[in-house]
């Protein structure tokens, strides 16, 4: 596909960018997203072709390899500063049909991120499990999994392994039914060392860095666990504290 010139901020196109960068809401009502930067863009071509819809550019830019059916756009540069979300633009943005989301059932050794609102923390814990090979599901409260920001933290993960979503009440059904144990990071009196804990044979919940596990999955756990730690500190941030989980997911 031959490539187009667009310059006007007010173009459609331009217009719907800047909307899929910005909202949550209307990512969910136009089907789609955005993402930013050359790495990305390598990504979502390797492993989403199908579902690349248009690459955006600085038109001094030269153009990769992309699939035909790609709408190729090239913009000046002050335009595309005026879009990018980043202090130093790559000159490269590309949107993307929404991936479908997928009600999963977990299964032994899956992670679950409940209410983890900061994009990066996301972001980052998702591009963990990816390469732990640990799955992954969110419940109601988490950032979207497609948000910019959520996306680069990821470094493409979301787009090799998207999350699953699934909710508070079907994620204890689902634990009860299938026999799994349900594991809570949590500071309690009861809360186990997590090195001394067969995480592979069960289900983990990390919570949010401000709220921590909602009172219904710590209520319907079958233990909580602990991150051993120096009596100073109190606690770790989000991504640090689930990539120590994850590993030990591996391990026991």
């Amino acid at each position: 596909m031959e490539p187009e010139y667009i310059q006007s901020r007010q173009n459609p196109l331009m217009v719907r960018t800047a909307k899929l960068l910005s909202s949550r809401k209307h990512r969910r009502a136009a089907g789609m997203f955005a993402g930013e930067g050359r790495k990305l863009l390598e990504e979502a071509v390797k492993w989403r072709p199908n579902e690349l819809y248009a690459v955006i550019q600085k038109e001094e830019l030269p153009w990769p390899e992309l699939p035909d059916h790609v709408r190729r756009i090239s913009v000046p540069g002050s335009l595309m500063d005026r879009l990018s979300e980043l202090e130093t633009p790559e000159g490269v943005l590309f949107l993307m049909r929404a991936l479908p989301e997928t009600d999963a059932r977990p299964v032994p050794g899956t992670i679950v991120l409940d209410g983890v609102q900061d994009p990066g923390n996301l972001g980052t814990i998702l591009r963990t499990a990816d390469a732990l090979d640990v799955p992954a599901l969110l419940t109601e409260g988490c950032a979207d999994p497609f948000a910019p920001k959520t996306v680069r933290a990821s470094m493409g993960s979301v787009l090799r392994t998207p999350p699953g979503t699934i909710s508070r009440e079907n994620l204890i059904q689902t634990c009860g039914e299938d026999r799994l144990p349900l594991w809570a990071a949590a500071l309690s009196d009861s809360a186990r060392d997590l090195r001394r804990t067969p995480l592979r044979s069960g289900v983990v919940v990390i919570g949010s860095e401000g709220r921590g596990v909602s009172r219904q999955l710590l209520d319907a756990a079958d233990g909580h666990l602990i991150i051993p730690m120096h009596p100073r500190c109190e606690s770790l941030n989000a991504a640090a504290a689930a990539a120590i989980v994850l590993w030990q997911m591996t391990a026991l």
